[in-house]
């Protein structure tokens, strides 16, 4: 009975090898498959580090300001009559933009003028009955006096009224109205703003060692926020005689024609001032740079294999960058002219990545992309 069990077990073993060993068979030709597989080298676009020419600049932030900028008040107080233009309207020099009442005093000027023109007749008979030595001097004194107080009188009262219209001091594009007919104003009482925007100021300072650098005449760059991409152009015009005593810089002052009237006062813009000296950089494109670990920049650079499949890989280098023009960046050290780095596709790579090139669809590079 033993001897029937055995040979029954012997054959079930003999049935499950037989069934488990291609099976075994074919794991393994996986497993040896795997050990011999390498990925395919990753696509990328290259470009070979290069020496180029860039014009020196100095860079500051600023803001903008108006030629001509001004808050109109009231030098008096009284009631808004009239509103003769609207809010941001483009308004001429002598323009009227207010008028308050000014009932009251225009019935005392009319009283003030027949006074006038009463104490002037008088003056006018004893000027003649002193001719004929008919009246005293003191009493054509007297009547020239009153003539003359008169006229005073009549004088102020038309200066209130003056006082009480508002024109435009000089033209240029108004704010919002800050009161509204029938509203009653104090003295002093902010009405509304007045800028001319054409041309516009950028004032902006720079340190003291960059003193020698600079000249009135010196072309001046322009970019803000609020035109992604604009670039505008305008000149240094003023360099303060005197430096600002807690930080020890110079203020400037760029002047730019604005004729758009795009920049408005109060902007906050980055300023960059075109020194007349060009110096090599070693250039390449921004789409080169990795930033590693939010403090510090990497290249790759693509060089031949050592392994016996040859072929090309990357090796990661750390690099620091300075200024940008247009889509390239200068690198200040980490690099050499003549290095192959990868312009576009870095971020699939790691060090040692097999790599092959294609820059079929490489952009060239461009100094000014807001001008394309």
């Amino acid at each position: 009975m033993k001897k029937k069990i055995f040979i029954a077990i012997l054959i079930v073993v003999a049935v499950v090898a037989a069934l488990v060993a291609p099976k075994a068979a074919q794991i393994m030709k996986m497993i040896s498959a795997g050990k011999s597989y390498s990925a395919p080298p990753d696509a990328v676009s290259s470009v070979v580090a290069h020496e180029e020419k860039w014009q020196d600049t100095l860079t500051a932030v600023g803001s903008i300001d108006p030629q001509n900028g001004v808050t109109l008040a009231s030098e008096v107080a009284g009631t808004v009559a009239e509103i003769t233009v609207a809010d941001g309207s483009v308004v001429a020099k002598g323009d009227l933009l207010l008028r308050m009442d000014t009932s009251s005093e225009e019935a005392q000027l009319s009283s003030a003028e027949t006074q006038t023109e009463l104490s002037r007749l008088n003056a006018e008979r004893t000027r003649s009955l002193r001719a004929g030595n008919t009246v005293s001097q003191a009493e054509l004194d007297q009547a020239e006096a009153t003539l003359k107080q008169n006229q005073a009188n009549a004088d102020v009262i038309r200066a209130a009224i003056k006082k009480k219209t508002i024109r435009a001091p000089f033209a240029g594009r108004l704010g919002i109205w800050q009161v509204n007919v029938g509203a009653s104003v104090d003295a002093r009482r902010a009405l509304v703003s007045l800028h001319s925007l054409t041309p516009v100021y950028a004032d902006f300072s720079l340190p003291q060692q960059n003193l020698s650098q600079l000249k009135t005449g010196q072309p001046v760059h322009l970019t803000c926020d609020a035109y992604a991409g604009q670039t505008f152009e305008g000149v240094l015009t003023a360099i303060n005689p005197d430096l600002d005593a807690a930080t020890r810089s110079v203020p400037l002052r760029a002047t730019f024609e604005n004729t758009n009237e795009l920049l408005r006062p109060g902007m906050f813009v980055r300023v960059t001032l075109i020194l007349p000296e060009a110096r090599p950089v070693l250039a390449v494109p921004v789409t080169a740079i990795l930033n590693v670990a939010g403090t510090s920049e990497a290249v790759f650079v693509i060089e031949p294999s050592t392994n016996s499949a040859g072929g090309l890989v990357v090796r990661q280098q750390i690099v620091r960058t300075g200024r940008t023009q247009g889509n390239s960046v200068s690198v200040l050290s980490g690099l050499k002219a003549g290095d192959k780095v990868v312009s576009a596709g870095l971020f699939k790579l790691r060090n040692g990545s097999a790599v092959t090139e294609n820059n079929d669809m490489v952009p060239p590079p461009v100094k000014n992309p807001s001008d394309s």
